[in-house]
């Protein structure tokens, strides 16, 4: 019988990371056709287009990964502030008791501490009736399991960035000095404030710095692309501390 396992992240960037640590981990593969979809998830896949007449939005369909053992839906809530109402949209089509576990994934980001995001989290999920763990980056052995990591590590602020900075060092130690040189050379001044709006932010340099390695990469291409091609999550990225704690909450949601 298969585990069922709803694991949501902020965004797609995130969504491609765990489905690299999953895939590199325990040989899930990706589910690219609607007729291959468990029918257990089947009400999370959008029947219409444009969705909430906005064709502008981005179609809110989850990323599938299955085996012989569990079947994932990871789904992107395209927002810290919509992670909640995702679930439990998502709540309201899928039936909890029949759920393995509930994970979520988040950055810290540099304005809270982990632990205030948390914090913040779990009193919006049970304002909502929604499940959620009692303690930040440990999975609850309920039924449904669930848990909550929040990137880098549970302990210190920042982002996926700062684990893919770490994953670029070890595989990509060039580029990443190029790049660092390069975006910490840009001299902001000869730029409007709406140019470096989002660089100017607390995770900007960082991300500059992922994008530009992920330009050089794969060319034009956005930067899951290159997650799921290049060698940004692999054996040698995976014995990085920061990976293995992941790669452990991961373990816990999925029961392996």
């Amino acid at each position: 019988m298969l585990r069922y396992c709803y694991v949501i992240a902020e965004g797609p960037h995130d969504i491609e990371f765990l489905v690299g640590v999953l895939k590199q981990s325990y040989g899930l593969k990706r589910i690219t056709h609607l007729t291959k979809v468990d029918k257990f998830w089947e009400e999370l896949i959008p029947k219409k287009f444009p969705v909430d007449d906005d064709l502008t939005r981005r179609v809110p369909v989850p990323t599938f990964v299955q085996n012989n053992e569990v079947s994932i839906a990871l789904h992107s809530a395209n927002g810290i502030t919509k992670i909640s109402k995702t679930i439990q949209e998502s709540f309201a089509v899928i039936e909890l008791s029949q759920l393995y576990s509930v994970g979520m994934f988040l950055d810290a980001d540099d304005m809270q501490s982990p632990q205030k995001r948390f914090e913040l989290l779990t009193s919006d999920l049970s304002k909502r009736s929604l499940p959620f763990p009692d303690v930040l980056g440990e999975v609850a052995q309920s039924s449904p399991r669930r848990g909550i990591f929040i990137a880098p590590n549970n302990l210190d602020k920042g982002t996926l960035e700062d684990l893919l900075l770490e994953c670029a060092k070890t595989n990509y130690p060039d580029l990443l000095s190029l790049a660092t040189a390069y975006i910490t050379a840009i001299n902001v001044d000869q730029l409007t404030d709406k140019d470096v709006e989002e660089f100017k932010k607390p995770a900007g340099q960082n991300k500059a710095i992922i994008s530009s390695i992920s330009s050089i990469l794969k060319p034009s291409k956005s930067l899951q692309v290159t997650l799921q091609d290049n060698r940004w999550i692999d054996a040698n990225t995976m014995a990085l501390d920061s990976m293995k704690r992941v790669k452990k909450f991961l373990e816990d949601i999925i029961g392996y």
